[in-house]
Order: structure tokens, then sequence, then C-alpha cells
């Protein structure tokens, strides 16, 4: 476990004051050891359970400095960690010792409506990019947390509330800037460097720095038909199977999840609630509120709801309704199955593990994927399981380390029981850092295209502090 609740005493920089003073006084952004402004903001990240100290930090101003930086790495044989967001549930944001590129004060998203495109800094959150799109009209399909990193999710695959109407994040990416292993800036796109570019949607890390994305956008918003529908958790079990049926047929403008968690202390829902077990279908439909009125008629009609919340919001507001739930300094441990169907053993499985949940903050939502998603041939992108029509996420979250035990035998538990029901593959953003051995099976027939990509573009395996894929195979 001492790789998941790390605690590790910091070591000094390995580098001489001469060069960290060079590389200073070399740079646009903001060189810090520990000690100095930026330092532990740059090493702190959401999931607490991290806590790693780097000997150099590099606060990035622009891609110079990811070049210059990632040369300063190679000159003094340091391990390089790369920060976007700070989201990644397994911690690979940070490093102990070596160098921490940080990328978050790379945050401009320029938007070009006429011809449907937007080009995002690697530092911007899903909420920088929607306040930015969503100025005209416009979207980008990502996640469902504002405060997620953009770079993160989308090297990762990236699925949200646009994944059925408009596909996956990487299916929406049409370059990137990117720097690679030898300090050099390239771009790739289906026609430049088309082995990097299909490696970067879905591979996560492995095969460089992306200082530019360049995204397609769809017309959507600035209001959606969104919402909640809370139900008692006793009917959970009914009312998933009946889901089942629903989200076979449902139109790919029509996302319906499902949560099951205490229910927070939410305006909507009556006291007498509150810290009790729910079950949650969480509604969005990617079209005009009255065809979204029609199109969850069905949803809406199912058991005896506490409360129903959906109607028209903005969409900018409807992408950050969870975030209170997300808020950074807990510690945080997932586990993850993709499932074609949802068979009654998983649904007995999943339910009994909720009703006897470890703490008040953890939670099992299974995400509705498929539609466009599923009409990308598994081979164009690094992503590969596009057969996936549920992904589910054990999210255990709580606050003081001597719980770890607990909440991560609660997580794991939960796991193994669902895995007969599962495909086998998994959404390599939800894995934590004791499922890094499963990266073969997690991309399947894509893995020995990946392991080709990484050996023509980083053979020294210097992007490796992620879901490393080995240039050895």
């Amino acid at each position: 476990m001492a790789n998941l609740a790390e605690t590790i005493r910091a070591r000094p920089s390995p580098v001489p004051a001469g060069g960290i003073e060079t590389i200073r006084s070399s740079l646009k952004g903001q060189v810090c050891v520990k000690g100095e402004p930026g330092y532990d903001e740059a090493r702190t990240i959401w999931n607490a359970m991290i806590d790693r100290s780097p000997g150099v930090v590099i606060r990035c101003a622009e891609a110079a400095d990811v070049i210059g930086a990632v040369r300063f790495a190679n000159a003094h044989d340091l391990d390089i960690a790369v920060r976007g967001g700070g989201h990644n549930i397994a911690g690979n944001a940070v490093c102990e010792g070596g160098l921490l590129i940080d990328l978050t004060p790379m945050k401009a998203v320029r938007v070009d409506p006429a011809a449907r495109r937007a080009w995002v800094d690697p530092g911007c959150t899903l909420g920088d990019v929607d306040r930015e799109t969503q100025a005209f009209g416009l979207a980008v399909p990502t996640g469902i947390n504002s405060t997620t990193g953009i770079a993160g999710l989308t090297l990762g695959g990236g699925f949200g509330w646009l994944t059925r109407p408009f596909g996956m994040t990487v299916d929406n990416l049409v370059g990137a800037d990117v720097v690679t292993a030898e300090g050099e800036m390239v771009h790739a796109s289906e026609t430049e460097n088309p082995d990097l570019f299909w490696a970067l949607r879905g591979g996560g890390g492995n095969f460089g720095i992306v200082t530019s994305f360049e995204f397609k956008l769809h017309k959507l918003g600035p209001e959606v038909f969104s919402g909640l529908i809370v139900h008692p958790f006793e009917d959970a079990a009914t009312l998933l199977k009946q889901y089942r049926k629903i989200a076979d047929e449902a139109p790919n403008e029509l996302t319906i999840w499902t949560v099951m968690r205490k229910a927070p202390p939410l305006p909507f829902v009556p006291a007498e609630w509150h810290g009790r077990e729910v079950f949650i279908f969480a509604a969005f439909y990617a079209g005009s509120n009255a065809d979204g009125e029609k199109a969850t008629k069905s949803l809406r009609a199912l058991g005896h709801p506490i409360v129903d919340v959906l109607g028209p919001h903005p969409f900018i507001g409807w992408q950050s309704a969870f975030d209170p739930l997300l808020t950074p300094g807990a510690r945080n441990y997932w586990k993850t199955h993709d499932f074609a169907t949802l068979p009654d053993g998983a649904i007995d499985a999943i339910t009994g593990a909720v009703s006897n949940l470890p703490g008040p903050e953890c939670e099992v939502f299974m995400a509705h994927v498929g539609g466009a998603m599923a009409h990308v041939a598994k081979h164009s992108t690094a992503y590969p399981y596009r057969d996936a029509h549920f992904i589910m996420n054990v999210h255990t979250r709580w606050r003081e380390a001597a719980d770890d035990g607990k909440y991560l035998a609660w997580a794991r538990s939960l796991y193994k029981a669902t895995e007969p029901f599962a495909t086998g593959s998994a959404y390599v953003n939800f894995m934590p850092a004791d499922d890094t051995g499963k990266i073969g099976e997690v991309y399947g027939d894509n893995y020995r295209r990946l392991v080709e990509v990484k050996r023509r573009w980083d053979p020294k395996n210097r992007f490796h502090i992620n879901h490393n894929i080995n240039p050895a195979g």
C-alpha cells in the first residue's frame, strides 16, 4: 500500500545551484525548489493520498518553457513528471525527486466559431474550455467535472455527457503540438506524424508533452435539458433492471448515468433524506428542451422519486454540478470496470456493496456510453474498447490516513465481485496506481502498436511516470 498512501521525505534537488540559476534565467516561467514560492502549490494535487517532493519544479508559461524543461531534465538525467490539471487518480502528475513540469499556468483558449475549432492550452480545466466555447454556443465533448484538466482527460480518451451524441474527446481531437522526449517541437495530426497522433488519442502521456490541442466543436447550449431524479435506495435493484432497457433503446442524444451514494445536503433534496442512501438518475439530452422532455418520459415514470429536477439548465452549470462532491483535499481511491450489459449478478453485487458504504463521501456510478463512441473502429485510435455500454467507477473518498485500509478493501471487494460480468477492458484515467500491471490488458490488440510508437518517440522511456507503455514491451 506504500505506493498508494505516500508521505515521502523530501530530498534536496539533485541539480547544482548553478544549474538551477541557469535554467531560471532562460525561461519565462517560474523555476522553484523546496521552500520557494510556487513549489508547494505545484506539487499539491487533487488526491490527498499523494504527497511527493520533486527536486525541481518548472511552472511553464509557454511552449518554449516546456522545450527548455525537457532538455534540462535530459541534461541532468532527471525523472520527468508532467502536471496538467493534477486530477489523475494515480497521482502521476508528481514525482519524488526529479523534475515536475507544471503546465497549469498555460491556460489560453482560442475559438474560431466559423470553423468550429478551438485551440486549447494544456493547463486548462474543462471549465476553462466550456466558458470560452459556450460564448459561441459551441462545445467540446469532455468530462463531467469542471476542475478536471483537459490534457489528462484527452490523452486518456475522455468521456462525459456529450460522448453518445458526439463521440469521445479523442474523437474530436484534430491536431496537437507536442514536445518530444528529445525536447523538439512537432505537430501531430492525421497527415503529420500520424503514428504519434494515433497514440496520443488514448495512450496517455507516454509519447510527449502536448502544448496545444486543436478540437472540433459542436453546436450546443447555452441551455440544455438535464438534471437529477433521486429515488430511495431500497428501489435500486428494480430501477437498474428497468434502466437497462431504457438505456439500450435511448437515442444517441440521451445520456443517463446512475449514482448510488448517501444523499449530500443539496437544497432540492428534502432534509430528512440527507445522509441516507439514495439511487440517482443523472440525465442529459443534447437537443431541444421539448425533445428532452419526450426522450426522458419513460425514465421519469419509473418508481416513486423523492425529487425530480430535470429541466432546462445552463450547460456550464450542468458541467460543474458535481464539483462540490469532488473538491481537492480528500483521500481518493478508484476502481473501474467496463460492462457491455448490466446482468442481474452485477446489479446484486453493486447494490449489496452500496448497502454497506464505508463512508459518507463514497459512491458508485455507472456511466452510460456507447452511441457515437461505438461508431469508431477500435483500431482507429489508441483508445480501443468501443463496445462498452457502461463504465463503472467505484469511488472511495475519505479524510484520515488511518482509514486507508477500510476504504481500499471495500473498493477492491466490489471490483472483484463485479469482475466476472465485466469485459476486461477499462478506462485508463480511472485506474489507480496498483492497476499499472494491467496496461497490456486494457489496450488489448492496440498494445503492440503502442509499444512500437513508444520505441520511435521515446525509446529511453523518459516519459514513464504515467500508466506506462514500456518501449521494451
